[in-house]
């Protein structure tokens, strides 16, 4: 009998201190030797925590793509009672994807406690002519965030993102002037700058959702100040304030900001806060003054202005 009472103690002990996100059970019911991890053929099943279920998100990140979305879902992610999604499913700006059905996109989401809300974050939604219906479909009520950033930036950040992926993969590349201006003139179905038209994508979305469903995210000046901006977040959500400036340092070497969480410091992934190439001064002028209305436009709608350029 205090054989049986021993194991069984073992049991809870080693339950209760897997990490939260999951238990590990490994095939036979034991721990693997140092080294056996590596093994492709043996791995662990995830049994979700007592108590925990996958739900459909209560808010997406909707974009813009190269808006600072991956930085505001790790920032949000801090949060206690926040359980974010891991990848970007494209479930309602992907054909293929929405045609899997409501049951795979829940599951493609995180176990949650139900004092947790769930986010979800694909860039592409905010761009997507058919994402803000497919989500007005699932929930009429869910409350969207898009963080932007200088449109004009954003362009070039988007080239940098393309430019890199394509080296890395041994792919022609060329310069951004080649792809900004095309006989002569700008170049306006690149699909950079047709992404940074925050006018012509804010119409659709607010065509299935009032303004106040959706919170726009300076992007700009959480790169800068991130805590501010991650408490406005906060309330938009009904989340209680628990994201505070401890949880966010300043790293030289990468020249952002960095989070520190739960006795654990980490910083965006290497691909992120590139450096741009540089860019023809009379293109740039002409890719300014091209945004510049359309900026106008995203003001008068949203009845607010933004230190853009």
């Amino acid at each position: 009998m205090a054989n049986l009472l021993s194991y069984v103690l073992f049991l809870a002990l080693r339950t209760f201190a897997a990490p939260p996100e999951y238990i590990q059970v490994w095939p036979g019911g034991s721990t693997p030797a140092p080294g056996d991890l590596g093994n492709d053929t043996v791995g662990p099943s995830l049994v979700p925590p007592p108590g925990t279920s996958k739900h459909a998100p209560h808010s997406i990140i909707i974009g813009v793509r190269k808006g600072g979305t991956r930085a505001l879902l790790e920032m949000l992610d801090i949060h206690p009672e926040v359980a974010a999604a891991a990848t970007e499913v494209h479930f309602f700006d992907w054909d293929e994807n929405y045609a899997k059905g409501f049951e795979w996109y829940r599951d493609q989401m995180p176990y949650s406690y139900p004092n947790q809300i769930t986010v979800e974050k694909t860039p592409g939604y905010f761009t997507s002519p058919v994402a803000p219906a497919r989500i007005h479909a699932m929930s009429s009520s869910i409350r969207l965030l898009l963080i932007l950033r200088d449109p004009t930036e954003r362009v070039i950040s988007d080239y940098t993102q393309v430019y890199f992926n394509r080296l890395e993969n041994h792919k022609p590349v060329q310069a951004i002037e080649n792809m900004l201006v095309k006989n002569g003139a700008l170049n306006t179905r690149y699909k950079a700058i047709q992404r940074s038209l925050y006018d012509v994508h804010m119409r659709n979305w607010l065509q299935h959702f009032p303004l106040e469903q959706i919170h726009i995210v300076d992007g700009d000046t959480l790169i800068h100040d991130p805590l501010p901006e991650l408490q406005r977040v906060e309330r938009f959500l009904h989340l209680p304030p628990r994201i505070v400036a401890s949880n966010f340092y300043f790293n030289q070497t990468k020249g952002f900001y960095c989070i520190r969480s739960d006795g654990h410091e980490r910083c965006l992934h290497e691909s992120k806060g590139r450096p741009h190439p540089p860019v023809n001064s009379t293109v740039l002028r002409q890719l300014r003054l091209y945004l510049r209305q359309h900026n106008r436009n995203f003001y008068r709608l949203i009845g607010r202005t933004f230190n853009w350029q």
